[in-house]
């Protein structure tokens, strides 16, 4: 089978293991169903910013063109640093778009991808985010009600734990288990005693017990 078409992020769906799903036009690969088979790649020449669609010779910030790339929110610093969310300034270069995507329910959680580190992601996000970072364990332990409270609070887990996953041991599968709940009562009060009377105000704890969401992947076998 032949398909063509832009490179797009793919669509993931939580089973034991995780389904890809690669979209090409209309088309929908299942990649999974592809483990063990010959696959052959090939650029046509061509690159399309995956905002607005017009060719350009170079894209920028994994995809777009550059006037995309200056004038669009999803854009900014603000996105990779959430904490330096400047909206209540009225300098947000999309405030419509911010509503739609920073004004929202925002999730702080822990993940295990090569060892135990913190994140947070959209509450619609959940759990298409611990995929995308390669999570075998993965926990939501608190809510908040936009992206900017969820950096501020990040920041500080960042005190006890990482933020980061080292690629290497994760494409390798090397992990331990780990008790996801536990590593945040640990941590927990250290990071509350540092909150603010508004993140107090805003912060739900939504840790539990049986809430620790275990992820397989689809693989033949790892890299050694």
């Amino acid at each position: 089978m032949k398909y063509s078409g832009p490179l797009h992020k793919m669509v993931t769906r939580l089973e034991m293991p995780v389904q890809y799903q690669l979209t090409l036009n209309d088309k929908s690969v299942n990649l999974g169903q592809q483990l063990g088979k010959k696959t052959r790649l090939s650029w046509n020449g061509h690159i399309h910013c995956i905002h607005c669609g017009r060719d350009t010779k170079k894209s920028f910030n994994q995809g777009y063109c550059y006037p995309c790339f200056r004038s669009l929110a999803q854009c900014d610093i603000c996105i990779v640093s959430p904490e330096k969310c400047h909206f209540d300034q009225g300098t947000c270069r999309e405030p419509d778009w911010a509503q739609d995507h920073c004004m929202q329910p925002h999730i702080i959680y822990l993940s295990n991808t090569s060892g135990v580190k913190v994140g947070i992601t959209r509450q619609s996000q959940i759990p298409t985010r611990w995929i995308d970072q390669g999570a075998v364990q993965a926990l939501a332990v608190l809510k908040v009600s936009k992206r900017y409270h969820a950096g501020l609070i990040e920041t500080l887990f960042k005190q006890y734990l990482s933020d980061k996953t080292n690629w290497r041991s994760m494409l390798k599968h090397e992990y331990t288990d780990q008790n996801l709940l536990q590593v945040f009562r640990e941590h927990w009060p250290q990071v509350k005693k540092q909150l603010s009377d508004v993140l107090l105000e805003d912060v739900e704890v939504i840790a539990e017990d049986e809430s620790q969401q275990e992820i397989e992947y689809p693989a033949l076998r790892f890299p050694q």
